[in-house]
């Protein structure tokens, strides 16, 4: 990840020069512009006004640059890798977003949804491993899209290695904290889905909501909601609702059902 000195990120380098290059010659054509106006000019301005206006330039420009290169999109994996130790953060499509320390609630809501999946998958025994957060998905092909779901269940696991997962766990499930909101119900809904995900649940404790994206099935193939009703979407991408109180069925397998009521969350 970038810091302040941004010619320290390997991956931008090369980047990062061109563009202050380019940036310094703008500076430079607009200098010469004002110091080349002419007594006739419509636009006349003294050698001080002209320094001010140059400097104002400047700094827009500069500030305009390291908007590019710390919001930009050209952070890869590799920039994930070398933050310093603790600091955790999530890539999609190249941009960068820190992960804040999660809260007690978040943590008693993940710790229980945890406990009641792990408990599920080893009755059923089979293939599916789960995992919480922290946990390194690669989720997509390529260098520029790396996420930490709060839980993530693969159930194909030629996927797995030493280091996470290699492409999209069959279902992940996001707990929203106040700083995540846009990125749980916007990007990665837009990310999972196109990464092959099965099934994508949000849990929203400030609504007390889960909103469950099932990817996999939609209303015309049977697809089945938490009420055992077939879904109430059109198609797999659109999400339907629920509240903590209600029974929601697991997509993925076909016996799970998840009541958050029912969970120690205090």
């Amino acid at each position: 990840m970038c810091g302040a000195d941004f010619f320290s990120c390997s991956e931008s380098n090369e980047t990062n020069i061109v563009v202050f290059q380019s940036m310094f010659q703008n500076f430079y054509a607009f200098k010469s512009t004002l110091h080349n106006l002419k007594a006739g000019d419509s636009v006349k301005t003294s050698p001080a006004e002209q320094e001010e206006i140059f400097m104002e330039y400047a700094r827009s420009e500069r500030e305009e640059l390291f908007m590019e290169i710390k919001g930009g999109k050209g952070y890869t994996i590799a920039d994930i890798e070398a933050l310093p130790e603790g600091e955790r953060a999530e890539l999609i499509d190249g941009e960068m977003f820190r992960l804040d320390a999660p809260t007690r609630q978040h943590q008693d809501i993940l710790g229980e949804m945890f406990a009641n999946i792990k408990l599920y998958i080893r009755k059923k025994g089979g293939n599916c491993k789960i995992y919480p957060a922290p946990f390194a998905v690669y989720v997509k092909k390529g260098r520029k899209n790396y996420v930490e779901p709060d839980i993530s269940v693969i159930c194909d696991r030629d996927k797995l290695d030493e280091k996470g997962c290699q492409g999209a766990p069959d279902w992940m499930i996001e707990i929203v904290s106040p700083s995540s909101k846009k990125m749980d119900y916007e990007r990665k809904v837009k990310l999972y889905r196109e990464a092959g995900a099965r099934e994508y649940w949000i849990v929203d404790a400030e609504t007390k909501t889960v909103t469950v994206y099932d990817f996999e099935h939609s209303a015309a193939d049977g697809g089945f909601g938490g009420n055992g009703n077939a879904m109430a979407g059109s198609a797999a991408h659109e999400p339907v609702r629920y509240s903590f109180s209600e029974r929601i069925r697991v997509g993925i397998f076909e016996d799970l059902w998840l009541n958050l009521s029912e969970m120690d969350l205090g």
